[in-house]
């Protein structure tokens, strides 16, 4: 069977490819159907170079132009849901409802919407004038494509071509060239075709949605290392990660990366008194759904020691050895899960449930559950603080009030870190020791409820200090603080104003733009 197209330069075209690859349904294990092309350097360097000229050509589409696009999108999505949501069900074995179609959908398609309304009302950009020296600055597009790598996990809401870092390039004035994850080609194409009959109706420049589905290891570093690129978001493994930064940071090419994170929960000793049975099935419910397979699921539970811990453990305990064990993305998801699990033992944590492969169709792991005293811990936090990615969790026992706050201290950068206290403030200053060395270890800190879900909203920070992310500044979900990764900080001086973007003109483009003129936050013209 022939190799499905890329699109490239503005037309679906067959792949200058290496070799193909078929998707694997994580339920069955069985081959599916569609044939995907492996690129080539020759594909990737046409898509560099149709990328840069549609960059060049954005700079003339007007902010509205580049809102309409992630609206007509967003509603082409929406119009497609069942088929796209049916085919990502089948890629990656997550529930086609809730999770995909009443979910994940709704909430790609609103944040593109999002992206949208941030783009029209425009404050995203930052304007900033000084009338006594003439100098204007402004948030702008980076002048070259922006390479998005979307993981397994999210086959819509990350996808690179559907996903945050799609809309926030986007919406920055980029076009993007999405690198499809091949645990889920055919859902990256149904989204592509869709993205690309929203370019030509707005008409955006052909050029600016690119799908490339595979690629080598060198060819992905020559990717985002290559002059003509903007930027470079990535959501994934955090080894592949690192080498893309170790090419794009030798290039000066900025990249963004999510790569691991443990997501450390603390559970205070006043709070497992007064609502353990709650607490256990919370936390349960938290590291299996999705069979743990969330890039905020909470895989390490600090403790204090004592009896309710001891009862708390074994009510955890059985409710793992209760619950099915869900299918994972796929197969090396499993292995690389065995792996981390089999590593954690070595470090000296226990097993207390699972630890092997599944029974059953597809891939899948027994749901696993592990437990290492304070002492270990902080002997030797790096190698027990190790991601298992997957439905598997570490806790960690503490021998008192100080160990814990030591723990703390401990962790690596993560993007959640939960603190469950007291209702009636009986943990208060057990609180006031622990969250500040969190605080500084997460780019957010929650209390009193498990880090699962990520909400799109301006006051998000998915981000945080590294290995969480490569830089503990930027958010990857959040609008517009995401936008702001794919942009850079365009200065001028002395340029007539009939030159200036429209943002810098001393008549505001907007009635409802903040501009920051001469020190001060204002909407309207200059003088008023």
């Amino acid at each position: 069977m022939s190799a499905q197209p890329v699109l490239i330069a503005g037309a679906w075209r067959p792949a200058e490819a290496s070799g193909t690859f078929n998707a694997v349904s994580p339920l069955t294990g069985q081959v599916l159907d569609d044939t995907y092309p492996v690129s080539t350097r020759e594909d990737i360097d046409d898509a560099l170079a149709a990328g840069a000229a549609a960059a060049h050509s954005l700079e003339d589409v007007s902010r509205e132009q580049r809102a309409a696009f992630l609206e007509v999108y967003a509603d082409r999505i929406d119009a497609r849901a069942e088929e796209i949501s049916s085919t990502a069900h089948e890629e990656t074995a997550l529930p086609f409802s809730p999770r995909v179609h009443d979910v994940e959908l709704p909430r790609t398609s609103g944040q593109l919407r999002q992206a949208a309304a941030a783009v029209r009302e425009g404050s995203w950009v930052e304007a900033t004038i000084d009338t006594a020296t003439g100098i204007r600055s402004r948030l702008g597009p980076l002048g070259g494509p922006v390479v998005v790598f979307g993981p397994n996990n999210f086959p819509l809401a990350f996808n690179g071509v559907s996903g945050g870092d799609f809309a926030a390039a986007i919406a920055a004035g980029n076009p993007v060239i999405a690198k499809a994850h091949t645990s889920h080609p055919t859902t990256s194409r149904l989204l592509a075709e869709e993205a690309f009959e929203a370019v030509k109706t707005v008409g955006l420049p052909e050029s600016t949605v690119q799908l490339i589905y595979r690629m080598s290891h060198a060819d992905g570093e020559y990717m985002v290392s290559h002059p003509t690129v903007g930027a470079t978001g990535y959501t994934g493994a955090r080894a592949t990660g690192l080498v893309l930064k170790s090419a794009a940071d030798r290039a000066g090419k900025p990249i963004y990366l999510e790569l691991s994170s443990v997501n450390p929960v603390y559970i205070l000793p006043g709070a497992l008194r007064e609502r353990a049975a709650d607490l256990a099935t919370e936390y349960v419910t938290s590291v299996l759904m999705g069979a743990g397979q969330f890039c905020t699921n909470p895989g390490i539970l600090v403790l204090l020691t004592g009896a309710a811990t001891d009862a708390f453990i074994g009510d955890v305990r059985s409710k793992f050895e209760e619950a099915a064990a869900g299918p994972l993305l796929g197969e090396g998801v499993g292995s690389k899960l065995a792996s981390a699990v089999s590593a954690l033992v070595q470090d000296g944590a226990e097993v207390l449930a699972g630890g092997n492969p599944a029974a059953g169709d597809g891939f899948r792991f027994e749901n696993t559950l592990l437990r290492v005293d304070g002492d270990a811990f902080v002997e030797n936090p790096v190698g027990l603080q190790r991601e298992a990615f997957g439905n598997a969790a570490l806790l960690v026992v503490a021998k008192d009030e100080e160990q814990a706050v030591e723990i703390a201290g401990s962790f690596e950068g993560n993007l959640t870190g939960c603190v469950y206290s007291h209702t009636a403030g009986e943990d208060d200053a057990l609180y006031d020791r622990v969250a500040p060395p969190l605080r500084r270890r997460v780019g957010r800190l929650l209390n009193d409820k498990m880090p699962t879900g990520v909400a799109v909203c301006c006051a998000m920070n998915h981000g945080g200090p590294f290995p969480a992310t490569g830089h503990p500044g930027f958010t990857a979900v959040g609008i517009p603080g995401s936008i702001r990764r794919f942009a850079m900080l365009q200065s001028y001086d002395g340029v007539r104003v009939g030159r200036l973007p429209p943002e810098l003109r001393d008549e505001s483009p907007d009635v409802g733009m903040w501009r920051s003129i001469d020190g001060r936050w204002m909407q309207g013209d200059v003088g008023s």
